[in-house]
């Protein structure tokens, strides 16, 4: 599924002819459908939280077991992926998760119980374990290379984009129950239909699945050379020389170092420096508590005696917020580079962070916070969302794909890739219980974890903008 930089093109030509690139937007946009369920999916529950505890009756520790098992099937997913897309192929690999997105959607909406419920959570996070490697990595293999990094962007755009209209859906839904989650819709509770309103992109996604072909990379690899050539005229014009397209292909596939986790290791069984710094910036990105947004902020915003319907909707407005600073993180992180956009990430996050846990240390008044407090957090909020979809929402993913030597970068990737799900996991179950606790110093918490991101990308992370992937090492 990974690959290595390939030679010069023996054909020359590799750019989409005009006439063939809305062909292959075509294509991305189908494929990045399932970046579109990735972001529904992982945030759609925000909506649900408080009335799946008092549909169940359960403690915080219990719900937040409910809302982060998902996290295991993600994992397994993810690390599953590859291995089934290189056996079957990219298309049937994204039949198989818009399948499982699809009766995740409906089993998460008709729950018999509790542990019911947890199981579907996982089979959709297996969905969306697989869609987080399958979009990527095709869209990258069908993108002509004057156009790939653009559409590889693609994907990003579709996460947040489904994070925002997770939300929207949730608030819409909300409306049609007077303001109750648990109020009933056609004798369904409204939370009910949150979950399973999924159904509906995720049929779209498995329908687009049958209209996008397959990957060229993938059709050499069993052999039908052919079919390869006859993807390979749609995506990047007739007039190349196909022939020679195939077998530089070919070529580089045979090339390629198969990394291992062995390839991982330094002296004494320990990691290379490398590999640490990519461990150490996906962990950044996940405890700062980006997660807490997107899996409880509608919980979040009730506890502090804001009413159900405008919590749903700052929920709306955070997921917009992270729309706009992905764009801006797509236009910079080419022209300013990834440090910077980092640095400043981190300063605005830390500085949010900080407001947020100022104002939820005031004391309750009536059930709310006093008025000046309650501004301070939903503005902090929103800064805090924008920073982050502005660096490390997009730079650390950059960083991961490009700061590895091509001997490990494979493997290094899934062991960063892993330690981003084991931190979004411990994040997403322990907020509830830190809440109970003492939200103010949870809160100074993820101040902690993003004021020390700023020593950490200063000594340890080195500028990848303008570099070939030849040069890092």
């Amino acid at each position: 599924m990974t690959s290595t930089s390939q030679p010069p093109p023996a054909s020359g030509a590799r750019e989409a002819h005009p006439e063939h690139l809305a062909h292959v937007i075509f294509i991305t946009a189908s494929a990045a459908m399932g970046g579109f369920l990735f972001g529904y999916d992982s945030s759609v529950i925000n909506g649900a939280v408080e009335a799946i505890r008092d549909r169940y009756d359960i403690g915080s520790g219990t719900l937040a077991q409910v809302i982060a098992i998902a996290l295991i099937g993600c994992a397994i997913g993810a690390a599953t992926a590859g291995r089934i897309a290189d056996r079957i192929g990219r298309i049937r690999c994204m039949q198989i998760a818009a399948v499982l997105f699809t009766v995740s959607a409906v089993g998460s909406a008709l729950p018999f119980a509790l542990y019911d419920l947890a199981f579907w959570r996982v089979i959709g996070g297996f969905a969306i374990g697989m869609a987080s490697v399958i979009g990527p990595a095709y869209i990258a293999e069908v993108s002509p290379a004057a156009y790939r990094g653009r559409l590889a962007s693609f994907q990003q755009a579709a996460i947040v984009i489904g994070i925002a209209v997770s939300q929207l859906v949730n608030y819409g839904i909300l409306q049609l129950a007077d303001g109750e989650q648990r109020g009933e819709i056609g004798g369904i509770e409204a939370w009910q239909w949150m979950l399973g309103v999924m159904v509906v992109p995720a049929m779209l996604y498995g329908l687009l699945s049958f209209a996008i072909p397959e990957s060229p990379r993938y059709l050499i690899s069993v052999g039908k050379v052919d079919k390869a050539k006859e993807v390979l005229g749609e995506v990047e014009g007739h007039k190349i020389d196909l022939d020679a397209r195939v077998a530089e292909i070919d070529l580089a596939m045979r090339r390629e170092h198969k990394s291992s986790f062995k390839d991982l290791l330094g002296s004494r069984f320990n990691f290379l420096p490398i590999v640490w710094v990519g461990i150490g910036l996906s962990l950044f990105q996940q405890l700062v508590g980006i997660n807490v947004v997107f899996y409880y902020s509608a919980a979040l915003w009730q506890s502090v005696g804001i009413d159900p319907a405008e919590s749903f909707f700052y929920s709306f407005t955070t997921s917009i917020i992270n729309i706009i600073g992905t764009v801006i993180a797509m236009v910079l992180v080419d022209r300013v580079g990834r440090r910077p956009l980092a640095l400043v990430g981190s300063a605005g996050m830390a500085i949010a962070l900080a407001f947020e846990a100022w104002a939820f240390s005031a004391d309750l008044v009536d059930g709310k916070l006093p008025s000046t407090q309650g501004a301070v957090a939903l503005i902090a909020a929103h800064v805090f969302v924008l920073f982050f979809a502005l660096s490390w929402g997009v730079v650390v993913w950059v960083f991961l794909g490009e700061m590895f030597p091509n001997r490990i970068r494979a493997a290094a990737l899934g062991v960063a890739a892993s330690a981003q799900w084991i931190a979004n996991w411990a994040i997403t179950a322990s907020f509830p219980s830190l809440a109970d606790w003492n939200l103010s110093g949870t809160y100074v918490i993820y101040t902690a974890f993003a004021a020390l991101s700023i020593p950490f990308v200063l000594l340890f992370v080195k500028e990848t903008k303008g570099k070939a992937l030849e040069e890092m090492g």
